[in-house]
């Protein structure tokens, strides 16, 4: 018998189970990589949607002023919708301002639907309920780039998109979440959604480069093409979204810890033993030590809270408020919502801060912008290696925002310097402010969503990854405006801004971190910690 190819022998090295989670794997990278790809637009445009006067010469922009008052095309033969000065009406003097709104208005929408929408998804098939949401998003993301060919100068259209889109985009994180943690157990959970987690930054990148091809020639385009690639993304979805692994069969690890997970081929045979012996078993050491009452060792498993539904048994859906009693809950929650604050205002801001400072056109500062993604790629990566190999996740983060903290000091100080520290400043602060968030939101949330005190109600995640996200998208709200309201006294101040978010993140982390250590040096003593007596 002929030797099978080599390809052909690396197909068949893997497992059906592991094929469909790779699957599963990719499909929601995409999936979610395609919402924040259709996020990035309004950050790119901004530096079309006003523009400086002072290019021209001061009796051009003085005759340019009077006939935008008057309503007349300007001397410059520009197209009937566009003005000297940006676009109307963002090309007054308080335009920080009527950009900030715009941000604003998307962010505090999502922050709001996110608590809604973690306990409708619960209720609802994932697939046809993320696939709407994507659907939805796309339309609203195109609309918002319709303004530009009918020519809409009303600042309530574009703040009334912003609000829907705002809301149809909280579909997206709780459903992809939910999914992947339904077919990842927790053995190396922080490696594999560090990985999972850089489509934030792919999507950022993509979004970036797509908006900034059009931005100078027609920004309209800036918004339609990602809105038309949502939509189709939301039609894979459709098609191809397996929810759960035994809808196909599969075997599930969701109950399973690393040591079915580190058997390789052999995992699959353990599992069943493995979850036999869940019910003698403590909790794992990590979650514990967030378990632990102050002093008093550690908690027995019987003695932890169990949130039920309303039915009564384990696979209810459950409340929120029986979510947020799941502990660390809140502790994260509230960390997320400074390190989201800093991060988003990166996000919204950035194209412009460049453009200001090192004076490059709309596109070229969309394109530098995105090395804080790339950035953001390897702290998330860096982050879930970290918090994997120490068993300590708010320990983890805890770190890199102490790192990032004299980071965002000097970032405003030395991006002046020149091109060159502007991009190790934007790869630094890119991985230390989105190193935290995104183990925040995708390890840390799937630990709690699944931890062993729920007694095995996988439908709290959903609800948990809402509360966490929800929570921290109201930082994200807070960022952005505030950086729109403090800009115009110089962009020192909104670094000082996301210093002192920074250093309020940090602060929420350290009870838990407290906790981590000291179930670290309990560890080293001659008693075993964790073990029942």
């Amino acid at each position: 018998m002929a030797q099978l190819p080599a390809g052909i022998r690396f197909i068949v090295s893997f497992s059906r189970d592991q094929w469909y989670r790779a699957f599963i794997f990719i499909l929601t990278f995409l999936l979610y990589a395609s919402f924040h790809l259709s996020r990035k637009p309004i950050s790119i445009v901004k530096g079309e949607l006003h523009k400086y006067c002072a290019v021209w010469d001061e009796a051009e922009v003085r005759f340019s002023s009077q006939s935008n008052k008057a309503g007349y095309v300007t001397p410059r033969q520009l197209p009937d919708n566009k003005t000297d000065c940006g676009w109307a009406p963002f090309d007054k003097d308080n335009y920080q301002q009527l950009l900030g709104a715009l941000d604003y208005s998307f962010l505090c929408a999502y922050a709001i639907g996110m608590y809604l929408s973690g306990i409708i998804g619960e209720r609802l098939p994932i697939r046809y309920y993320l696939s709407f949401g994507m659907l939805a998003s796309g339309a609203f993301t195109a609309l918002f780039g319709l303004g530009y060919f009918y020519n809409i100068h009303s600042l309530g259209f574009y703040v009334v998109t912003q609000v829907i889109n705002g809301l149809v985009q909280t579909t997206g994180w709780p459903s992809v979440v939910t999914c992947l943690g339904n077919w990842f157990g927790k053995g190396r959970r922080g490696l594999i959604m560090g990985v999972w987690n850089s489509h934030t930054s792919v999507g950022n990148i993509l979004g970036s480069l797509i908006a900034g091809y059009w931005v100078s020639t027609c920004w309209g385009l800036s918004f339609i093409v990602p809105g038309a690639i949502v939509a189709a993304m939301g039609i894979v979805c459709f098609l191809f979204l397996i929810e759960h692994p035994k809808d196909v069969r599969c075997s599930s690890t969701l109950s399973t810890h690393s040591k079915g997970y580190e058997n390789g081929t052999n995992r699959f045979r353990l599992q069943k033993q493995i979850l036999n012996s869940e019910k003698n078993k403590p909790l794992d050491p990590e979650m514990q030590c967030l378990l632990l009452s102050d002093g008093k060792g550690s908690i027995h498993p019987n003695h932890v809270v169990i949130v039920r539904g309303d039915s009564g048994n384990g696979t209810a859906a459950i409340s929120f408020t029986g979510a947020l009693k799941i502990p660390g809950v809140i502790e994260f929650s509230l960390c997320l919502l400074f390190a989201k604050l800093v991060s988003y205002t990166f996000l919204f801001w950035l194209p412009l801060y460049i453009t200001n400072v090192d004076h490059l056109d709309a596109k070229k500062a969309g394109e530098l912008s995105t090395l804080f993604d790339v950035g953001g790629i390897f702290g998330g990566i860096l982050a879930g290696v970290i918090s994997d190999r120490l068993e300590k996740r708010a320990s983890t983060c805890g770190l890199m925002l102490l790192l990032a903290a004299p980071t965002l000091y000097t970032f405003s100080t030395i991006s002046r310097m020149g091109l060159e520290a502007t991009v190790a400043m934007l790869l630094l602060s890119g991985a230390l402010v989105s190193g935290p968030y995104a183990l925040i939101t995708t390890a840390v949330s799937a630990d709690l969503g699944t931890h062993k005190s729920l007694k095995g109600n996988a439908h709290a995640l959903s609800t948990v990854t809402a509360i966490i996200d929800g929570t921290g998208s109201v930082g994200a709200a807070l960022g952005p405006l505030l950086a729109g309201l403090i800009s115009p006294s110089g962009w020192s101040n909104v670094f000082y801004m996301l210093m002192l978010a920074d250093a309020c993140a940090l602060l929420f982390l350290i009870r838990l971190i407290h906790k981590e250590l000291s179930c670290s040096g309990s560890a080293t003593g001659d008693q075993v910690p964790f073990k029942e007596q």
